[in-house]
């Protein structure tokens, strides 16, 4: 049985796949599981080899990645090449990094005792992928734990399929042993059953999942009653703070990028700009004529920098948020035409105020708010006024006072003089707060997908005290 995916423009069918049940998933686990017994023993250079291969097959299927990108989720072909570049530059990163799973020897207070703190693979791996970046999310949920030497099995999302099993053949071509590399498709209707079927497989050890904080809750309640530890990414509400010896024109073009990029609809996206009062004015102007110089369209023309959202609810809860703000004194300084289904003019909101819904909720789309601030302390104040704390940035020429406001943020990242949105494969990047725990990247994460043992041998005879 299948079920499809529909293009949120035409109402087309985008992509089908295999409506996989709760009740395929034990098959899929016992053949992870085998797999991993394969894979765990070859050595780093090997695992590096497949994986290298692993990035150049899946550049090899750009135009494959760019249409199903389109198709499925409304990207524009910019979006969907980004995608592609940084997704292999992930696996690229996790090659790199197989001869570094390194343990250490550490001193002992035994005489004649070596101890050793070894890394050793885990298992097999659960990576829970979203919609929104999905190639470069899909290979970061698999890459890494693979480099480590785990097998795993990618639960695609049910918003692009196609893209996620694109990723999947891109890997089977690499030459990873059979049962290492695993894809589950389901349906919308069936997603809760399946996941909890797979968090609760015995095979599987460890998950990691992107997307929303509320699943977010629902897979670690579910996982914690295993003891499986989860590593999550999950929601933001990112602010980017404009100090008042900010450069304006700088802080304008990071401020767009951050808050359209995408149409808005990344974890990372500024949804929050909190510009001391001195500078506000200024600020706005100059924001708003940049705003209203970046239209949006069909993503299929491939004439304008911003395209589609993934579906009208999205639009909807944008215009909630911007409505409620409205009503309680906000001025919308840049809207546009919201009929077009799901093309989504960018909008600017100004003077929004911690009392507004569009100062706390998370949009995920093309709306963005500047809030005022007294000072540089009250701009600090207001960053940290959220539950969440994925993401951040600080304009200021000053890069000493930059660096001290950063310290003071309460979020996993952030960017000096740069827009919230950023990302490299070497970078430990996650949250706090209700953005998560865990990071990903680099050295981090092979902390997040090894396990470390200690063990111990002796060079001289044993005394015990009984």
């Amino acid at each position: 049985m299948e079920f499809t995916r529909l293009n949120p423009l035409t109402g087309e069918v985008a992509s089908s796949a295999t409506a996989m049940k709760a009740s395929d998933i034990p098959a899929i686990a016992g053949k992870a599981q085998a797999g991993f017994a394969v894979w765990s023993k070859m050595g780093p250079n090997a695992r590096r080899a497949v994986l290298t291969k692993a990035a150049d097959a899946l550049v090899a299927k750009k135009d494959q990645f760019v249409a199903a990108m389109m198709s499925e989720i409304g990207a524009t072909p910019g979006w969907a090449m980004f995608n592609l570049m940084l997704g292999a530059g992930v696996i690229r990163e996790a090659a790199a990094m197989t001869t570094q799973i390194t343990g250490e020897v550490i001193p002992s207070d035994h005489d004649g005792t070596i101890a050793m703190a070894v890394k050793e693979p885990v298992g097999v791996l659960l990576g829970i992928a979203p919609w929104n970046a999905p190639i470069i999310l899909g290979v970061r949920a698999i890459a890494m734990p693979l480099a480590c030497g785990n097998a795993v099995i990618l639960k695609a999302s049910e918003q692009c399929p196609r893209t996620h099993e694109l990723i999947i053949e891109a890997f089977a071509e690499a030459g990873f042993p059979d049962g290492v590399v695993n894809v589950v498709t389901n349906a919308p209707e069936d997603a809760g059953e399946v996941v909890g079927a797979l968090i609760d497989a015995p095979q599987v050890k460890r998950i990691n999942f992107t997307g929303s904080s509320g699943v977010g809750k629902i897979i670690a309640k579910r996982a914690a009653e295993h003891l499986k530890p989860v590593l999550l990414e999950l929601g933001g509400k990112s602010p980017m703070i404009v100090l008042d010896d900010a450069d304006l024109d700088e802080a304008v073009k990071a401020a767009a990028f951050g808050a359209y990029m995408n149409q808005g609809q990344i974890c990372m996206s500024t949804e929050r700009i909190i510009v001391v009062e001195s500078v506000a004015d200024a600020f706005a102007e100059k924001f708003a004529t940049k705003v209203r110089s970046m239209p949006a369209g069909d993503p299929a023309a491939g004439n304008t920098p911003l395209g589609a959202v993934v579906d009208r609810k999205t639009v909807d809860h944008c215009l909630s948020l911007i409505g409620d703000a409205v009503s309680k004194g906000a001025q919308l300084l840049v809207g546009g035409d919201t009929t077009m289904n799901v093309v989504m003019p960018a909008h600017l909101v100004d003077k929004v105020t911690p009392d507004m819904k569009l100062f706390r909720d998370e949009s995920f789309g093309p709306v963005v708010g500047i809030t005022r601030a007294r000072d540089e302390a009250h701009a600090i104040e207001l960053a940290n006024d959220t539950e969440y704390g994925l993401s951040s940035a600080v304009f200021t020429r000053d890069t000493v006072r930059g660096l001290k406001v950063a310290r003071q943020i309460e979020a996993g990242i952030c960017h000096v003089n740069a827009s919230t949105v950023s990302d490299e494969p070497q970078m430990p990047f996650g949250g706090m707060k209700s953005s998560g725990y865990g990071r990903f990247g680099g050295k981090q994460g092979i902390d997040a997908f090894t396990e470390t043992r200690w063990i111990t041998f002796e060079t001289e005879p044993g005394h015990y005290p009984i």
